[in-house]
């Protein structure tokens, strides 16, 4: 066969894969209309995770990475093709959180950037998203108080967790020993504290509402230089100053996937937080506790925060492994539910982040 030849049977292998894909919608769409008479949630995590797993086995000779990339894709038009409304995330475009959205809905989803991460919690609550993502907790910063005390109050689930490595860049018009202001995310300039003290002492830190609003708000200004994603700085055209500033190589970023609708049991490897006022008598931490111990539950995670309901009252955040709904989960919430005020589900979801 000549060059021509087999270009032309590429275009013919082309036009029968778009064939298929249609196809593919269609079903996709009816899938999306069983899950709305039937209550279901539309996006599923682990069956997610069970398509891509089962691709990846019979995908023989091809490579898995790409495997995994070509229908991850595909997957995502599905969920587009089902969501009445849009994914919200905290904004703007090029933010971390908007990485991570498009890591876990992939980029035919669409998603709306919002202000602020309170902002992330009321559109999906009002139904003006479908999802939202939002931070939670940075291996160098720790947890992300905000999201964390909405969590508490907020009737959504969490349905999907993920974790984004994070590399920080100093963005601007420059050059560097000109930068008399540094702005971004507060958790993301405390992520970068000892690079900008070496580099920029007398640089004045300034907050903004994400690392992407930064990067707008320097963009006129030598004198200004923002810390956020070089994808941030590329999409508007601002310059890379610096790379790789955190302060920890191994920076990582935990992030929610919150939803109107809980999981249902069924992914092999499950995780369920929950949220606890504890009564004020003696011992009710220790005897909370026990009672995932004496089952072999392993905690995870466990983080206190003020509850904001009066002076001096703590709620704890717990992570352990299992469903809301697995008998042994039940048994333990059963046991020490007398000892709190309050025992709230957050959700339950894949162990695993994507």
């Amino acid at each position: 066969m000549s060059l021509d030849d087999h270009r032309r049977e590429v275009d013919r292998i082309d036009r029968e894969m778009l064939r298929l894909l249609s196809e593919r919608l269609r079903v996709a769409r009816a899938i999306g209309e069983a899950k709305a008479r039937s209550g279901s949630p539309i996006y599923a995590p682990h069956r997610e995770e069970q398509v891509l797993a089962s691709l990846v086995s019979a995908a023989g000779e091809l490579p898995p990475e790409g495997v995994r990339a070509v229908f991850r894709e595909i997957i995502s038009m599905s969920i587009g093709a089902q969501m009445p409304a849009p994914v919200a995330y905290l904004g703007p475009e090029g933010s971390f959180t908007h990485q991570a959205a498009l890591r876990a809905f992939g980029s035919s989803v669409p998603a709306r950037p919002q202000r602020g991460i309170g902002d992330v919690f009321q559109a999906v609550e009002r139904g003006e998203a479908s999802y939202g993502v939002v931070p939670v907790e940075n291996s160098t910063e720790g947890v992300v108080s905000h999201s964390l005390d909405l969590l508490a109050e907020s009737p959504l689930k969490v349905v999907a967790q993920l974790t984004l490595e994070v590399e920080h860049c100093l963005v601007g018009r420059g050059p560097l020993e000109g930068v008399r202001r540094v702005l971004s995310k507060d958790i993301a300039l405390a992520q970068c504290r000892s690079w900008l003290a070496r580099h920029l002492p007398g640089a004045e830190l300034v907050e903004t509402a994400s690392t992407a609003a930064a990067v707008e708000a320097v963009a006129g200004d030598p004198a200004s230089a923002a810390v956020a994603a070089a994808a941030a700085a590329s999409s508007r055209g601002v310059p890379v100053l610096a790379r790789a500033i955190q302060d920890r190589r191994d920076n990582a970023t935990r992030f929610f996937v919150i939803g109107p609708k809980p999981n249902p049991p069924g992914a092999k490897d499950e995780v369920t937080s929950v949220v606890l006022a504890l009564r004020h008598e003696p011992g009710a931490l220790q005897a909370a506790l026990s009672a995932f111990s004496s089952r072999g539950i392993n905690l995870l995670r466990i983080e206190s925060r003020p509850s904001r309901r009066q002076a001096w009252e703590y709620l704890f955040f717990i992570d352990f492994p299992g469903h809301w709904e697995s008998p042994g989960v039940q048994a333990a919430l059963a046991e020490l539910t007398p000892r709190c005020e309050r025992v709230t589900w957050l959700g339950s979801y894949p162990q695993n982040p994507a």
